[in-house]
């Protein structure tokens, strides 16, 4: 394949997808942490804190702090590069099982769209309370306790939004035996998947996950650009 080509140009994209994708996801859950002690802080379930303390504290902060330090808000804005990333690791497997990395592929997209759905609801909260004044707070708090109760259309978009995790990890799968990879990226990449189905809302756990794809990704990486047969 001539270097320079278009084909070899759309494949370094997505190599570079494989990159991004992890690193700003890794961005996103450090942002949530105040402190490093709360890193360190590894819990089996997520509780949710009351809303009692997150409206107050949202009002009060009063959204002084621009829009895109919301991690919630880079996360969103992040999502268009997961479709990249889906698409690599597709044209990895299309050869040696092309129903299986095709189906997978779906399963990754329609995660990043109910993904969108999950990430512009929390942004919208967010934002949205924190420009109320401080009377408005018993309304408020009895406002987002209804809507972020663990029922309804907002369970529904946080389900529907672990298709994303399911997908990567069934794409990552689709590789094995085909000795495109080694198998420890493959299980890397599985591994740091299951660590957000498992642990959901736990952001040092998913921090780990992240990092755990990115570490299954470089591989994979690898075996995209230096391909020798057209993949495109």
């Amino acid at each position: 394949m001539i270097p320079n080509s278009p084909a070899q140009s759309v494949r370094k994209v997505l190599a570079a997808a494989l990159l991004v994708f992890p690193c700003v996801f890794m961005l996103v859950f450090i942002m949530h942490f105040r402190h490093f002690a709360d890193f360190l802080h590894f819990r089996l379930q997520y509780v949710p804190r009351a809303p009692e303390r997150v409206v107050p504290a949202l009002i009060a902060a009063h959204n002084h702090w621009p829009l895109i330090h919301d991690p919630h808000m880079i996360a969103y804005l992040s999502l268009p590069v997961i479709p990249l990333c889906a698409f690599a690791l597709y044209l990895l497997g299309q050869s040696a099982r092309p129903v299986a990395s095709a189906i997978t592929l779906m399963v990754t997209i329609a995660g990043c769209i109910f993904s969108g759905g999950l990430f512009g609801m929390w942004t919208a909260f967010y934002r949205g309370i924190g420009s109320m004044n401080v009377q408005d707070i018993p309304g408020a708090t009895a406002t987002f306790a209804a809507m972020t109760a663990p029922q309804g259309a907002f369970l529904v978009t946080t389900w529907l939004a672990k298709l994303l995790m399911i997908g990567l990890a069934a794409q990552a799968l689709t590789l094995l035996g085909t000795r495109v990879t080694p198998l420890w990226s493959i299980l890397s990449v599985v591994l740091g998947c299951c660590l957000f189905l498992a642990f959901w809302d736990l952001d040092n756990w998913m921090l780990l996950g992240a990092g755990l794809i990115q570490i299954g990704f470089i591989p994979m990486r690898r075996a995209l650009i230096c391909a020798t047969e057209p993949l495109l």
